[in-house]
């Protein structure tokens, strides 16, 4: 796959090469380019930006030639927005990556993504950004379905590492080397919000003042990467949707949407375990049946039949193909450090204001399939913060149904004022 980036990046340098020669020419026959650009003039930075969104909207169009109505968005007054909000242009776009051929090297709209995000309009930045989780499912999950790859049936995803590699350096080269550090509380204070009541002696605030609050490493630095090698393969895609995630509030509903229907499929657990947290019980989340299954059994062999049927209970339910896929994906490792972004994109799906209720349904389903996956692979990282989700969701549920049942009854109880009866006046 490496030899099929290196012919992709290949043929996008030539594009770009042909590009700067004709802004070259552009600039001999315009003798008052080099002061403008000398004197940048906001009107002409915004003209200059829409050509830009318009000219690769045009050449969109002529990559999908059967969705003729791509071309109409480069009419808009923002154009390159026009592309971001339209949930018809997601769709062409959508269909054309959901093809079994795509994501080869020579594979044109790959090649656009690729084009479009090197561009320096953020507008159509977020286009790309809003095909992250589309491309890491599809990646991801053909990665995993596909033959071993030295079968020369194997399909070339080199469009879809290209693009996921464009991502990679762009972080790489904004973070410039550095880690991503937090500050850690210093747990041995009262509280976390709050000076402590007994104020310290002096020579005891001087070596507080001296000491360094505890600093942890949220992600090392990154390092550069020419391919995507299999060890590093997760490692990519999560700086990837880290991406995603800092510019999620201004991604529509489809592609977040998009996102959780592939971690659903990433997780391919459909145990009944995803579901042990939506029944009605205590506050510790335990029900009266659940209590009831823990008994004694004075026959042996009633014991061992009920271990045996709570085991089966533990099994997956396959609704997936021979194949093992899933309609939006696969079932796919999940190593910590995928998880972690996963889990930031799936706490904003859940419980953002402005999210649809489609997009909350489905974070739902993904949350839980992730809880149960993660408590059949033993992580104990993900069941805390999956576990953690899945009470806010249930919580959050259930303020929004008591405040709908309370506006219900305040409008059923408010008396409704008695109209005058009309009067009608009729002169002689």
């Amino acid at each position: 796959m490496a030899k099929d980036e290196e012919e992709f990046r290949g043929g996008v340098e030539e594009r770009s090469i042909n590009e700067e020669s004709s802004s070259s020419m552009d600039h001999h026959q315009n003798p008052n380019h080099h002061s403008n650009n000398s004197n940048p003039n906001p009107m002409q930075s915004w003209w200059e930006a829409i050509s830009k969104a318009r000219s690769r909207i045009h050449v969109l169009s002529s990559v999908l030639p059967s969705f003729p109505s791509l071309s109409s968005l480069a009419d808009s007054d923002r154009p390159a927005r026009s592309l971001l909000e339209s949930p018809d242009a997601y769709l062409a776009l959508s269909s054309s990556l959901s093809d079994p051929l795509s994501g080869s090297g020579d594979d044109p709209l790959c090649q656009w993504l690729y084009e479009t995000f090197q561009s320096s309009d953020p507008d159509l930045r977020l286009v790309v950004f809003s095909f992250v989780p589309l491309l890491s499912g599809l990646y991801l999950s053909r990665v995993v379905s596909s033959s071993p790859p030295e079968s020369p049936t194997t399909p070339s995803l080199a469009g879809f590492e290209a693009v996921l590699l464009s991502l990679y350096a762009s972080e790489t080269k904004a973070r410039a080397g550095k880690p991503i550090l937090i500050s850690i509380p210093d747990l041995s204070q009262p509280s976390l919000y709050h000076a402590p009541r007994n104020k310290p002696s002096p020579g005891a605030a001087a070596t507080t003042s001296q000491s360094q609050p505890p600093v942890g490493v949220l992600c090392p630095p990154l390092e550069p990467q020419v391919a995507v090698k299999s060890t590093k393969r997760a490692y990519i895609v999560a700086v990837a949707l880290d991406c995603y995630y800092r510019q999620i509030s201004q991604m529509p509903n489809w592609s977040k949407l998009d996102f959780c229907q592939f971690v659903a499929a990433w997780a391919g657990q459909n145990c009944p375990c995803k579901s042990e947290f939506d029944d009605d019980g205590d506050a510790n989340g335990a029900t009266g049946e659940n209590f009831s299954e823990l008994r004694v059994y004075e026959d042996e062999d009633d014991g061992i039949q009920a271990a045996e049927e709570g085991i089966s209970r533990l099994k997956v339910a396959e609704d997936y193909n021979e194949n093992g896929v899933c309609s939006r994906g696969s079932r796919i490792p999940l190593p910590w450090e995928l998880l972690q972004p996963v889990l930031r994109i799936l706490g904003h799906c859940l419980l953002a204001p402005l999210n649809s209720q489609d997009v909350r349904d489905a974070a739902s389903v993904a949350v839980r399939c992730l809880y149960a996956r993660s408590s059949h692979d033993l992580v104990p990282q993900a069941i805390l913060a999956t576990r953690s989700l899945i009470q806010l969701d249930k919580r959050a549920r259930l303020a929004a149904k008591t405040a709908a049942a309370a506006s219900a009854a305040s409008n059923a109880n408010t008396p409704s004022k008695t109209k005058k009866p009309e009067v009608f006046l009729v002169s002689k």
